[in-house]
C-alpha cells in the first residue's frame, strides 16, 4: 500500500482545519443571534413587568384599571392614551396598552406596540370587589401538546379568581401557520403561554411571543392601601 506523502497528509490537515473553522464559525454565529435574541427578550420581560406594575399604580391614583388605547399595533400608531369610551366587552376591552398614560415606553424591543386586555369590570370606578369577577386565563402546553391552565382554571369566580388583565409582546416574529401566536394575536380572555420555540411542527405551531398578568392580589392590597377600593 502507498503511504500518503508528506504533502498529501498537509492538505488533508487543512481540509481538517478548514472544515473546523467553517464550524466554529456558524456555532458562533448561532451563539450570537440567540444572544440577541435572549437580550431582547429579557429588555421585552423587564418593559412587561414595568408595565404590570405601571397597570396597578394607575388603578391606585383611579380606583380602576385603564382602558385599552385604541391604536394599532405598528410603530408610531395610537396616541398612546386609553380610549375615552368605556369598554364593556372583552373585545372592547382588548387592543393596545395605553402606553403613555401610563409614563411608558410606546415599544417593546423588536419595535412593536404591546398588547392589553383587561377585564371591562375593573375598568370602572369604584371598583366593586365583592362582585368583580377577574376573567383573563393563561394556557401553555405539556409534553404532549395538550394546554392547561397556568393562570385561572375553567370558570372565574369570585371564589376561584382568574387574572384581571393581560399584558402582551408579539416577540421578533409572526410565523405563519403558528396557532398559538395567531390565537393570541385574537384572542380577549384566553392566551397563551409556552417557552420559545423555531419548530413549526411542534403543538401549536413555532412561538415566541411574550406575556405577563396583573395579579389580582398585589392590585387589591395596593388599591386598599391607597384607600381607592371600597
Amino acid at each position: 500500500m502507498k503511504r500518503p506523502t508528506k504533502q498529501q497528509g498537509a492538505a488533508l490537515l487543512t481540509l481538517l482545519l478548514v472544515a473546523i473553522i467553517a464550524t466554529a464559525a456558524v456555532l458562533l454565529s448561532a451563539f450570537s443571534v440567540n444572544s440577541v435574541v435572549r437580550a431582547r427578550e429579557q429588555r421585552t420581560y423587564a418593559l412587561l413587568a414595568q408595565a404590570s406594575e405601571a397597570l396597578i399604580g394607575f388603578a391606585a391614583t383611579h380606583g380602576r384599571l385603564p382602558r385599552p388605547s385604541s391604536g394599532a399595533a405598528a410603530p408610531g400608531a395610537g396616541d398612546g392614551h386609553e380610549r375615552a369610551t368605556p369598554c364593556v366587552t372583552d373585545e372592547d376591552c382588548t387592543g393596545m396598552l395605553p402606553w403613555l398614560d401610563l409614563g411608558l415606553p410606546a415599544d417593546d424591543s423588536w419595535g412593536h406596540r404591546l398588547r392589553y386586555s383587561v377585564t371591562p369590570a375593573f375598568t370602572a370606578a369604584p371598583l366593586a370587589r365583592t362582585a368583580a369577577i377577574a376573567t383573563r386565563r393563561v394556557l401553555s402546553r405539556d409534553a404532549s401538546g395538550k394546554p392547561f391552565f397556568v393562570v385561572g382554571q375553567d370558570m372565574c369566580s369570585l371564589a376561584a379568581q382568574c387574572a384581571p388583565a393581560v399584558i402582551l409582546s408579539r416577540g421578533g416574529s409572526d410565523t405563519p401557520g403558528s396557532q398559538d401566536e395567531a390565537g393570541n394575536l385574537l384572542a380577549n380572555a384566553d392566551f397563551m403561554q409556552r417557552p420559545r420555540s423555531s419548530e413549526t411542527n411542534a403543538p401549536g405551531g413555532a412561538f415566541d411571543d411574550l406575556l405577563v398578568t396583573v395579579p389580582l392580589h398585589t392590585l387589591y392590597q395596593r388599591m386598599a392601601a391607597a384607600k381607592t377600593l371600597p
